[in-house]
């Protein structure tokens, strides 16, 4: 597959302090039009952050929240496995022809033929430490919201943390026992990241999931965000107010809702 180059960089993208020049991808760009999540946490996860995380990546993914994470073993591949490869973005350390780390090279294939793949390196490129620090960077700011799984202090994504608070994002976490995930008990005390007590009522605050009726195309994903009416008519037309006739969507106080 040839590795393009983004040819509009996403707007997210300008809450960094060092926006990337150029991005490269392999994949499908139009997910970077829908509501999208990062997840992120340790390589290492407990079988309950593993349970959770999947089951969490999966609500959001049913809702047509695309799930942005690194790739990297633990946290990351559970995430996009729970979304599914056609929900999720990986933004890698590497340029996005590299297959890293080795054991999720087929996770990284999937994705790249059926979601997306986003790199700030060139082709070629090979993993170093700062790579990865560089490639944290552009999965926070992808997203609406943070969320770190679980995480030690000191770790990778305890410096995801710094760059969400840093780019105005939200953080979420999940909640953990005492003595475990003391990275994110941390942020709970200090009052920097929100605990998630209902995976599905979580995620139920970005859309809801389709009933059968409605089919999941660009339309339901665009009004999953609420947009204004003026907003859906200049994007499809006179199908908003089709919609409308049809049920599958209200317009009140100006503000498109999925019914």
């Amino acid at each position: 597959m040839a590795d393009r180059i983004l040819s509009e960089l996403p707007a997210e993208f300008t809450a960094l302090k060092k926006p990337p020049e150029k991005i490269w991808y392999r994949g499908d760009p139009t997910l970077l039009e829908r509501p999208k999540v990062s997840i992120v946490g340790t390589r290492r996860p407990s079988a309950y952050t593993r349970t959770m995380t999947h089951q969490l990546a999966n609500e959001l993914a049913c809702r047509g929240v695309i799930i942005v994470s690194g790739a990297a073993m633990g946290v990351d591949a559970i995430a996009h496995e729970g979304a599914g490869a056609s929900r999720t973005i990986a933004v890698l350390g590497t340029g996005v022809d590299r297959r890293y780390p080795a054991v999720n090279a087929s996770l990284i294939e999937a994705i790249e033929k059926e979601g997306l793949l986003l790199s700030r390196f060139e082709p070629g490129f090979r993993a170093t430490s700062w790579s990865f620090v560089v490639r944290n960077e552009l999965v926070v700011a992808l997203g609406e919201v943070l969320i770190i799984a679980e995480a030690d202090e000191g770790s990778g994504s305890m410096r995801s943390a710094e760059i969400a608070i840093e780019t105005g994002r939200e953080i979420y976490v999940l909640p953990h026992r005492l003595g475990e995930s003391e990275g994110t008990q941390r942020l709970l005390r200090e009052g920097l990241a929100k605990p998630i007590y209902s995976l599905e009522a979580f995620a139920d605050s970005f859309g809801r999931v389709p009933g059968r009726e409605l089919p999941t195309d660009e339309f339901f994903y665009f009004c999953q965000k609420n947009p204004t009416v003026e907003e859906a008519v200049a994007r499809f037309g006179t199908r908003i107010y089709e919609a409308e006739l049809m049920g599958e969507i209200e317009i009140r106080d100006g503000k498109v809702r999925i019914l």
